[in-house]
């Protein structure tokens, strides 16, 4: 990647405008093996696609003589486990999600793990559950919002559904679609899906519903890999699973699907007769503004965010108020390429921890 950064830098000073198509062409995961110094990130799967765009771009931003830190992410599923940066010798399992990544970043150090990308805020501890360590910040960096997708076609699910019904169908009172009110259709019995363990949109549709967990009825069903509709198992007429409207106006509007990062055979759906996508194919500010709306951050140690050193000065200059991801016309263009709604001046970069 550090050899084509001059090419990159090249192309993204013959973009036009802040368009809905991302300077240059993302990868996955880290094509060559990070330098110690470098900004690394792991955890999402939401956001893990805009996070590669970033890295690409921001590395073309430095350019290929720089000898500052560079920005990459790696993705929240493939091979493992995975060593980071170079000197980073001893591997760890890949983390799948945002809690995954959270707790890399807090069993590691900046010399395997920088940054975390997390689609859910803090988690404030209660007498019985730990949250998130108060030393951890989490960095916001734009807005997504949260629906539910059903099957495109044959589905027996209704086009909109309430917030009310989407509790009732997880905590298990509906089982049947026919016990929504003013449901006209066939029927049938509810497949309700939640994303993997570790997943931030996981946590935060349950938090909107106000559920700790699923009731036994979702329990009871296979868990699947977040915003990933090829998956055979959601080809079913009364399968119904949260997915990141951001994530998927990327995949289905702007071409940012590739294997199994892609919508399949779901469409997104209304929620309270709120549409997630407007009518130019973007997060609709209506829907984004409901409880279904959420910000998304990336979360670093508080010690090294406000450290002095390379790294730390590094951090703040990519993620901070008046970094590139807030302040560069081509990070804009990338938030909106993949889905997501920029924040406005001081809310993009801004930082909130657990209590």
């Amino acid at each position: 990647m550090r050899k084509t950064a001059a090419k990159l830098l090249a192309i993204a000073a013959i973009a036009t405008s802040v368009a809905t198509v991302a300077a240059g062409t993302a990868v996955a995961d880290p094509s060559t093996l990070p330098a110690a110094q470098d900004i690394v990130g792991v955890g999402s799967d939401t956001t893990q696609a805009v996070l590669n765009q970033f890295s690409t771009d921001y590395n073309a931003f430095l350019g290929a003589s720089s000898t500052l830190p560079r920005l990459y992410s790696w993705d929240a599923t493939g091979t493992s486990p995975i060593v980071t940066k170079t000197g980073a010798t001893t591997p760890f399992n890949r983390p799948n999600g945002s809690s995954a990544g959270i707790s890399a970043l807090d069993a590691t150090s900046k010399t395997t793990v920088d940054f975390a990308r997390s689609s859910r805020g803090p988690k404030n501890s209660t007498p019985t559950v730990p949250g998130d360590p108060t030393t951890d910040l989490f960095v916001a960096f734009a807005k997504d919002a949260v629906s539910v997708a059903t099957k495109t076609t044959g589905s027996n699910a209704p086009t909109n559904l309430s917030k009310n019904d989407l509790i009732n169908i997880y905590n298990c009172t509906y089982t049947n679609w026919n016990q929504i009110p003013g449901y006209t259709g066939a029927g049938g019995t509810i497949k309700a899906f939640l994303p993997q363990v570790g997943s931030g949109t996981r946590s935060f549709f349950l938090s909107a519903l106000g559920l700790s967990n699923g009731g036994a009825c979702v329990l009871a069903n296979p868990t699947v890999q977040e915003n990933q509709g090829t998956d055979p198992i959601l080809n079913d007429a009364n399968a119904v699973v949260p997915y990141s409207a951001a994530h998927y106006i990327g995949q289905v509007f702007n071409g940012h699907s590739s294997g199994t990062d892609a919508a399949g055979n779901l469409t997104l759906r209304s929620i309270d007769g709120i549409s997630p996508i407007d009518a130019t194919n973007a997060l609709a500010a209506t829907f984004a503004n409901t409880s279904f709306g959420r910000v998304v951050y990336n979360v670093v140690r508080e010690a090294n965010w406000n450290a002095t050193d390379t790294q730390g000065t590094a951090l703040r200059a990519i993620f901070g108020t008046n970094g590139w991801v807030c302040k560069n016309a081509t990070a804009a263009a990338d938030i909106k390429s993949y889905g997501f709604r920029t924040l406005p001046v001081g809310a993009c970069g801004s930082t909130t921890h657990a209590v």
